[in-house]
């Protein structure tokens, strides 16, 4: 579970490649999911990327799919 303490610009969360809990870098980006081309204003999805500030690891997460 992500925390704030200790933390200054992030949140602490687990990193399963430091395996321990490291400062994160996070955000919310929105990816168009159309593999045509079609329809590309109405599928953006929210994606929340989270990234560990020791080893650079990125992670993301479908929001509709938390």
């Amino acid at each position: 579970m992500a925390t704030t303490e200790d933390s200054i610009d992030g949140l602490t969360e687990d990193c399963p490649q430091c395996g321990r809990e490291t400062l994160h870098s996070v955000s919310i980006q929105l990816r168009t999911e159309s593999e045509t081309g079609q329809n590309t204003a109405c599928s953006r999805e929210p994606y929340r990327v989270s990234e560990c500030q020791v080893c650079h690891t990125r992670e993301s997460q479908r929001m509709n799919n938390a």
